[in-house]
């Protein structure tokens, strides 16, 4: 079964564990320095924050799956979307091992699809997003044109 992936960048993570834990009326499974994660029920959500250097607010969304199966259903549903897929195979982020792609919705928001494979002692490098937000800039944004001169005075 597949589950909602939502990652929030926080200023303040003792403060927002707070807020969270009262919401979902849970603690969080996974907490570090810089990071906390809630793998929900009700709902079925894997919910995240960090506080890794990024303006506070919605980060990233995706989709979780716990099989290979589901992974390989996933990515064709990214396929038919449409849109540059950065396939980041196996990594380490989130303090877990997982194997994921990354995508931008036409509002720009990154999407990763990825099936948790193990946990890890770091929390990575956040390579495969950055790629992902790099590869979304150079295909999908076009130079603006230049403005054109009014013969206005300068401000």
């Amino acid at each position: 079964m597949k589950r909602m992936h939502v990652h929030v960048a926080v200023d303040e993570l003792q403060r927002a564990i707070g807020f969270y834990s009262a919401l979902f009326a849970a603690r969080p499974t996974v907490v570090k320095a810089d990071y906390a994660k809630w793998m929900l029920d009700d709902p079925r959500v894997n919910f995240a924050i960090s506080t890794r250097g990024r303006q506070a607010g919605l980060d990233h969304l995706g989709i979780q799956v716990e099989n290979n199966n589901e992974l390989n259903e996933v990515y064709a549903r990214l396929r038919d979307a449409g849109g540059a897929i950065v396939e980041q195979g196996q990594t380490t982020c989130c303090y877990a091992t997982s194997e994921k792609s990354w995508i931008e919705d036409p509002a720009g928001i990154s999407w990763e699809t990825f099936l948790t494979t193990g946990e890890s002692t770091d929390y990575g490098n956040g390579s495969g997003e950055r790629i992902a937000r790099v590869a979304h800039e150079k295909s999908c944004c076009t130079p603006q044109p230049a403005p054109v001169a009014c013969g206005c005075p300068a401000a």
